[in-house]
């Protein structure tokens, strides 16, 4: 099927989505979940032809993105259910006020339509796009990367398979077959066939879609995220984000880039911090995190001398740039000039410093005292979630189901008339 004959299906499924009832949608998601279950062999067998094609191809940490195992595939049926459990957001009034001259003017969330994503990588961005969209009232349309795409086809075709089970549309869920560029050009340039475009992968992928997009299109994702230890900052705590923060899963979006060190603890913190992520990691047989060193921070630590683009850089990988700043204003002004606006977190025992940082960092996501990996649809009883906006309209932030809506206004007359 080709991707415009896949979208008029998809345009096809819009009113009955949009119609169905919370009841309808919840058990249809539970069936999902259940034919998740159910079909593990094959979407592991699946999934182990596409790790094996993708060796010597991606870097270890993208091959940790591919791959699936019996636990995760059992995570995407939990997140089914999760969302299953959210209020439904389609109809929620939300304003409402009458006029002088009797009419009653109301204000109702409405689904935004066909929801197309394109994603690299993850499969399990098929679960979670497909759990969120339904809910919302939506048609998804995915457009996954070609290393993924036979296990995006088997996760599809269990999700497909609750959907029909539950009396909707197996079109609500829409794999696109084709994984070259056409595909994607052609979902960006769907006018009329698609309501909202959603970039879900590296940089490249997403200023592709915001430049070149002629739908509506949620610019999403890239992540520099800082961490910043400030001079009042618990050094223990420190330690402890900063490693789960560049760590726990470095080629994800919410992971730390970029540590800022203020001068005044960098002398007791620097070579911490680098027995934390380098020879204690090693010694534990876990993979160490090579530090990119500013001229300042290379005084008290060995590492690697940082280039010029070191700090504009998205690794994900393990690999950690360190800058130390001599004030917190100068931490900020650093943020500023070389953040995306994702997610940026300062460690500190100053109320005043934590105030000022939640002020001045422009970022859709800002800690004070915990790791950058919270920024998470999951985490933040979203459910799961279709991406992480950057920008300020409509969406920002992760992208749950409220951010799936668009609203209308609904008007009450009684034969009023201008």
């Amino acid at each position: 099927m080709t991707t415009i004959e896949l979208l008029r299906g998809a345009n096809a499924a819009k009113r009955q989505m949009a119609a169905a009832s919370t009841q309808c949608k919840n058990e249809a998601l539970r069936a999902m979940a259940a034919a998740l279950r159910q079909s593990a062999p094959a979407i592991l067998e699946a999934n182990a032809l596409d790790m094996r094609a993708a060796q010597g191809k991606l870097r270890d940490v993208m091959l940790d993105r591919l791959a699936l195992n019996e636990a995760r595939i059992e995570a995407m049926a939990r997140g089914l259910e999760d969302v299953a459990a959210l209020p439904n957001p389609v109809g929620r009034e939300l304003s409402r006020h009458a006029r002088p001259n009797g009419l009653l003017i109301r204000k109702v969330a409405v689904p935004m339509g066909v929801v197309a994503i394109i994603y690299e990588s993850r499969p399990n961005v098929t679960a979670d796009a497909a759990a969120l969209a339904l809910k919302s009232g939506n048609v998804c349309v995915l457009r996954g990367g070609k290393e993924a795409y036979g296990s995006n086809r088997a996760i599809s075709a269990a999700l497909r398979a609750g959907l029909q089970q539950a009396g909707l549309p197996v079109q609500a869920v829409c794999l696109v077959e084709d994984t070259s560029r056409a595909s994607a050009a052609e979902l960006m340039a769907a006018v009329g066939l698609v309501d909202l475009l959603i970039p879900r992968g590296g940089e490249g992928l997403i200023r592709a879609c915001v430049e070149n997009a002629k739908v509506p299109c949620i610019q999403t994702g890239t992540g520099i995220c800082h961490v910043y230890v400030d001079a009042a900052a618990d050094l223990d705590m420190a330690l402890s984000i900063i490693e789960n923060a560049k760590a726990s899963r470095p080629s994800v979006c919410n992971s730390e880039e970029v540590c800022l060190v203020h001068a005044s603890v960098a002398e007791a913190f620097l070579p911490r911090l680098f027995a934390r992520l380098g020879t204690e990691r090693q010694a534990a047989g876990l993979q160490p995190i090579e530090l990119r060193l500013c001229p300042r921070a290379a005084k008290y630590i060995q590492g690697t001398p940082a280039g010029t683009a070191d700090f504009d850089t998205e690794f994900l990988d393990y690999i950690l740039a360190v800058k130390v700043v001599d004030s917190l204003e100068a931490a900020l002004e650093h943020i500023a000039a070389h953040g995306t606006g994702h997610s940026d977190a300062i460690v500190t025992g100053d109320e005043t410093a934590a105030q000022a940082f939640v002020r001045d960092v422009d970022s859709a996501a800002v800690y004070v005292n915990a790791s950058t990996r919270f920024t998470d649809g999951g985490e933040f009883g979203l459910g799961c979630e279709m991406g992480i906006s950057t920008q300020k309209t409509h969406a920002r932030g992760p992208m749950g189901l409220e951010e799936l809506c668009s609203y209308k206004y609904v008007i009450q007359g009684a034969g009023q008339v201008r």
